[in-house]
């Protein structure tokens, strides 16, 4: 089987070269073999070529893992037979897009380059390759909806529908928004993933919401009720006598809704609060408090209180 065409002398760059360098050469090699524009009868070979190779040396990962294995797959990987180094990252084939426009306008919609008509001997279609992106959206977009505005690599600007629920690493597919096709071919889709940012007080789980309620020893024990702020409005959560720190509070329906309409719950997590400094007179209270308290260490295996220790 022959080997796949060296990527870095497809565009003729050097390893070293810069991804301004790469893309400058990937531009003119592309418009150079696009089949809409040269005669050649290996054209279309040449301009799938020229993206295969591109679509290495754009990519971080691929373009490193090429350097070192002579393959973007790893020791002894290689491409499938027929398929070449495809894989669909960043081709950036909207910079001579409109060059090809104007060349066709006015040619009556079915002309081909010089006017030749298109139809037997011309190759089939072939479907531009996909795009890779990817945005940062808050947590509350991505809980509740919302819409992003979004600049393609052909300079167009996109509004973007973030669902509600949306995941972090969720994907979105703008469709006919990437590469452009060759021989009448669709253009490819634009692969969109989406990663969240942190919140203040939350934390999330799938669906589910969590957050942290700092409560004092005191309020540990005889229990308390606090208020807390939800992604809309708020609830009065009533943190039970007696509550351990760790303690989960559930409150039903109020976490995150997705677009099929299903919600995930609000989890209060109890954290007591110890204080740091203590007037001697509190400390004495506290101590003889302590003395009539029942030791929490009793039913814990492994672990006894000192004093107990001491005594017997």
């Amino acid at each position: 089987m022959a080997s796949a065409p060296d990527p870095y002398e497809t565009l003729g760059v050097t390893r070293s070269a810069t991804d301004d360098e790469i893309r400058s050469a990937y531009r003119k090699l592309a418009r150079t073999y696009h089949p809409d524009v040269c005669t050649e009868p290996d054209a279309e070979k040449k301009f799938a070529t020229v993206q295969e190779a591109y679509e290495i040396l754009s990519d971080t990962e691929k373009r490193a893992a090429y350097d070192r294995f002579g393959s973007t797959g790893g020791p002894g990987a290689g491409p499938p037979p027929g398929a070449g180094w495809g894989g669909g990252q960043q081709v950036d084939a909207g910079d001579f897009q409109d060059i090809f426009e104007q060349m066709f306008r006015g040619q009556g919609g079915g002309g081909g380059f010089g006017g030749q008509p298109r139809g037997a001997g011309r190759p089939a279609p072939h479907r531009g390759v996909d795009v890779s992106k990817t945005i940062q959206v808050t947590f509350q977009t991505a809980a509740v909806g919302g819409t992003e505005h979004l600049i393609l690599d052909d300079g167009s600007k996109v509004d973007l529908h973030v669902p509600a629920g949306i995941e972090d690493g969720g994907k979105m597919r703008l469709r006919k928004r990437g590469g452009m096709g060759s021989s009448g071919g669709d253009r490819g889709d634009v692969i969109v993933t989406v990663k969240l940012g942190n919140h203040p007080f939350y934390t999330r789980q799938g669906l589910d919401l969590i957050v942290n309620i700092p409560i004092t020893i005191a309020e540990a024990a005889i229990g308390t009720t606090v208020c807390v702020t939800l992604l809309k409005g708020s609830v009065d959560l009533r943190i039970p006598a007696g509550s351990s720190s760790g303690a989960r509070l559930r409150v039903r329906g109020q976490g995150i809704t997705n677009e099929k309409d299903v919600t995930g719950d609000l989890y209060a997590v109890v954290q007591i609060v110890a204080p740091k400094d203590l007037a001697d007179d509190t400390k004495e209270e506290l101590e003889a408090l302590g003395q009539t308290l029942p030791d929490p260490r009793i039913d814990t295996p492994g672990v006894t209180s000192a004093q107990a220790k001491s005594d017997s």
